[in-house]
């Protein structure tokens, strides 16, 4: 039987939430050990998958390229960052043109500002440009998944929801008003199109 490692799932996780997840930790004290940002939701997240639309990228390296992209969801705006070790990230970030629909699988990471700050990133394993609807999808099982973790939030046995507890003072309440704004975003935007598609039928 392999004893190799296997990939961590990646967890469907808004902005909104993701931009919270400022504490991160460690499993065991291996150097390799993997590390994992604690959802506030009550979750921990070695690897996420996010879906949005870019809106702006730039290239902030100093001595080689270092690109930065905004990625929107209808929560908030996650920031994505590649560069020599991320290349195939870094090379579509360079070649794509904003505003496109992608989707992201990657690698949270957090940095403390001078002002004692947290922000919390996307290092990106992979990126794909991808169609409104696969958008829309993921906001639903985005905010499936979400609601699972809000409603597991109270159970004993959760021990991630515990250390949620202790290392953040944010009711999980606001996640859910996030998701169902996202929720709602999704249902206008497909009656936007239906809407289109009446008139264009009907022209």
């Amino acid at each position: 039987m392999s004893q190799a490692p296997t990939r961590e799932l990646a967890q469907r996780v808004f902005a909104s939430e993701f931009n919270d997840a400022g504490y991160t930790f460690k499993e065991s004290d291996d150097e390799r050990a993997p590390l994992y940002a604690l959802l506030p939701t009550g979750a921990r997240a070695n690897r996420v998958f996010i879906v949005g639309t870019l809106t702006e990228k730039s290239d902030v390296g100093e001595d080689s390229e270092y690109w930065q992209g905004r990625i929107v969801d209808p929560t908030g705006t996650f920031f994505v960052y590649a560069g020599q070790y991320q290349p195939e990230a870094a090379n579509f970030l360079r070649e794509v043109e904003p505003p496109a629909y992608v989707a992201i699988v990657g690698k949270p990471r957090t940095y403390e500002t001078d002002e004692g700050d947290v922000n919390v990133s996307v290092r990106p394993e992979s990126i794909t440009e991808v169609d409104v609807g696969t958008r829309d999808r993921w906001v639903v099982e985005t905010a499936e998944r979400t609601i699972e973790r809000i409603e597991a939030f109270d159970e004993e046995a959760n021990e991630y929801a515990a250390m949620a507890r202790e290392e953040y003072d944010l009711p999980v309440e606001n996640y859910q008003q996030n998701l169902l704004s996202a929720l709602e975003s999704v249902e206008g935007s497909e009656e936007t199109g239906e809407n289109e598609e009446t008139a264009e039928t009907t022209a």
